[in-house]
């Protein structure tokens, strides 16, 4: 049986003002997607500068990113905060990380 990986991802702009929450199956492209499209009016995450990796979490079925992904998105922004700290307490951008 083939391993798959989603992701459930959490991105900020430079000043950490503002969340995305997105998912993805290549976590690497996609955060360099977010970058290349910064400042494109068209897209959230692009019009806020949202392209600094600062939460994720690797599902093995797309169904289970999905579904998380679309709880993240209705939680407050506090609730969001205690999880990005609980993961990454300085609010580091992982972008460059290794994401093993």
């Amino acid at each position: 049986m083939k391993n798959h990986n989603y992701f459930v991802y959490i991105t900020t702009n430079p000043k950490k003002t503002v969340l995305y929450i997105g998912v993805t199956n290549d976590l690497e492209t996609r955060m360099q997607q977010h970058f290349e499209s910064r400042g494109d009016t068209n897209h959230f995450a692009a019009k806020y500068y949202c392209y600094n990796l600062i939460y994720w979490e690797r599902f093995q079925y797309i169904d289970h990113a999905i579904d998380r992904e679309k709880e993240l998105k209705k939680w407050r922004r506090d609730k969001k905060e205690q999880l990005i700290n609980e993961f990454n307490p300085n609010w580091d951008f992982l972008n460059y990380a290794d994401l093993g």
